[in-house]
């Protein structure tokens, strides 16, 4: 019982890390990161795209950044400039690695994403409640 316990445990370590392992490499390839000051600098050039749905962005979010949940994403993306810079940012960057990856296969070049999500964000916000 107790070896079975501990061997569903490393299974799902294993899943995990992996997962995250993937994560990573998808973000690599498809993006670059931008912390808050770089962003907040170039802010009014770059298009800053909310990837949480929105009941959370119309919480909180950035000030000037259009919301297109992951969920609807792959639908969406079409909305998005090719010729502009683009920022993805989510509350960590889990859905903007995946929103990433998506634009990257479709002919993206210029991704970004910001460092730490919106947690990380100093500058001006948006409540729309």
């Amino acid at each position: 019982m107790l070896r079975t316990l501990l061997v569903i445990i490393v299974v799902i370590a294993v899943v995990v890390g992996l997962y995250y392992a993937w994560l990573w490499l998808m973000r690599k390839r498809s993006s670059e990161y931008i912390d808050s000051a770089e962003l907040n600098q170039i802010i009014r050039k770059i298009q800053v795209i909310d990837v949480r749905e929105p009941a959370e962005f119309d919480a909180n979010h950035i000030l000037g950044a259009r919301n297109i949940p992951i969920s609807q994403f792959k639908m969406r993306h079409q909305e998005i400039r090719k010729d502009l810079p683009v920022c993805l940012y989510d509350q960590t960057y889990h859905f903007s690695s995946r929103a990433a990856n998506i634009l990257r296969k479709a002919g993206y070049d210029q991704v970004y994403i910001l460092k730490g999500g919106l947690d990380k964000w100093f500058g001006k916000t948006k409540s729309n409640l």
